[in-house]
């Protein structure tokens, strides 16, 4: 170490940015009372996404853009292609080159497709990031991209769609477009559709998943490429409520749900935050068992009538389409691609 004194500050040279971005990547998790991430974040560190995935915290990194189809689908654990039509790749992408992965849906036909991965090793926090693109006459969908955990894990979906879970075996979160009975223009708002064991029920007895909204309406664009992130914090204990929720667009964090966050109040059709006022979130308990990790990632595009029907639409298009580029999920924020 060289002297001190004003030779020890001449020869002071500030880091690097890349190091201080690192740094903070590296830092400890958060807790639910520290201000979360916005702007850029892991990936400023790979423009593009080039060698995201060699990244220690990286779980699954695809861009699409190398090999045949058959290659890239046989990365996934379980994927759903019906007679080898609704996935394909098209040219283009956020950066205006490279390839995306388009799925299709077709009414009568499919109901569109999805990619699923267990992850390599279970975890207490997860971000997913993606980026997505609606053509301009973007139709209702019914479920879209999933995150959360089986106890055992599994390689294959295990929805079981209108149970509650029990809370050492499984929770869900779906990041997806709502329409709001027509309310919202398609493809609709985004919004989280949730599964854990102290969701509320429905109307019917069952338990079809909460929804749970931002503050604010987060319309879906059409025709650009968007970029979405979600995290989920897993309570520290089985009794602790201090599991989080948090939404990302385009590097903008808009909606946070922790506790003690302002909220609207509970149904079984779920809950909206407030900016004030109302009554304060529980936080989340995620699960019962420390078992329970996260641990799947689920990239899907399901559509069928009943997503036009409870919007209010009479004669909806049969073919719906769209498209999906640089996928990653970690356990840190990742935040928007830096272009090369």
């Amino acid at each position: 170490m060289r002297g001190r004194g004003a030779g020890f500050l001449g020869a002071f040279r500030p880091p690097h940015p890349h190091w201080i971005l690192l740094a903070a990547c590296l830092a400890a998790p958060a807790r639910a009372e520290e201000e979360l991430p916005q702007g850029e974040g892991l990936a400023a560190l790979y423009p593009g996404d080039a060698g995201i995935s060699r990244d220690p915290s990286v779980l699954l990194a695809e861009g699409f853009d190398r090999g045949e189809l058959r290659e890239l689908l046989a990365k996934w654990h379980e994927v759903n292609n019906k007679e080898g039509r609704p996935i394909a790749l098209a040219e283009g992408g956020p950066t205006g080159s490279g390839r995306s992965l388009e799925i299709t849906a077709t009414l009568g036909r499919d109901t569109g497709g999805s990619l699923y991965r267990q992850l390599p090793r279970g975890v207490e926090r997860a971000f997913a990031r993606f980026y997505v693109r609606f053509p301009k006459k973007a139709e209702y969908i019914h479920h879209f991209v999933w995150m959360g955990g089986h106890n055992p894990p599994t390689r294959w979906p295990d929805p079981r769609a209108g149970t509650k879970p029990e809370g050492g075996d499984r929770f869900s979160v779906g990041i997806e477009p709502w329409g709001d009975r027509g309310r919202a223009p398609p493809p609709g708002r985004w919004f989280f559709y949730v599964y854990w064991h102290e969701m509320k029920v429905s109307a019917d007895g069952k338990f079809w998943g909460n929804g749970l909204s931002p503050v604010e309406p987060q319309p879906c664009p059409r025709e650009r490429w968007q970029c979405v992130e979600f995290m989920i914090r897993l309570n520290s204990k089985p009794a602790a409520r201090d599991g989080e929720l948090a939404l990302w667009l385009d590097g903008k964090l808009v909606a946070h749900f922790q506790k003690g966050a302002p909220r609207g109040p509970w149904s079984g059709m779920g809950f909206r935050l407030l900016a004030g006022g109302g009554e304060p979130f529980e936080g989340f308990s995620w699960r019962t068992d420390d078992a329970l990790k996260i641990n799947y990632f689920w990239l899907e595009h399901y559509v069928t009538e009943n997503a036009a029907r409870q919007n209010n639409v009479q004669d909806p298009d049969p073919v719906n389409r769209v498209w999906f580029d640089h996928v990653v999920v970690a356990e840190r924020y990742i935040g928007p691609l830096r272009k090369g």
